[in-house]
């Protein structure tokens, strides 16, 4: 079965994120938006600063095991790329 999925938010091609070590998640990798024009990460940034006084955003997740969509939480646009998995791993972009 192929992971190729799109974000609902700006159909963008989700990219497999690896799962970090020591999280409490069983799952090895989430299909992620790293679309930085996408709607969900851009109007993230402002609901994060009225409801939480944070500077921060979310990205589009979804768990392909469950289809289960939440979001992962970021500080910067480059936060968290590091964990996108290359071709050799698979990725699904």
């Amino acid at each position: 079965m192929s992971d190729t999925r799109f974000c609902p938010h700006c159909q963008s091609t989700l990219k497999r994120w690896k799962v970090p070590e020591g999280a409490t998640w069983t799952e090895e990798y989430f299909l992620v938006c790293f679309n930085d024009d996408c709607p969900h990460y851009v109007e993230g940034w402002t609901w994060m600063k009225e409801q939480y006084a944070q500077n921060a955003s979310y990205r589009y997740a979804l768990n392909p095991g469950t289809d289960v969509p939440f979001s992962i939480p970021v500080w910067s646009a480059s936060a968290t790329r590091e964990m996108i998995m290359d071709d050799e791993e698979g990725d699904a972009s």
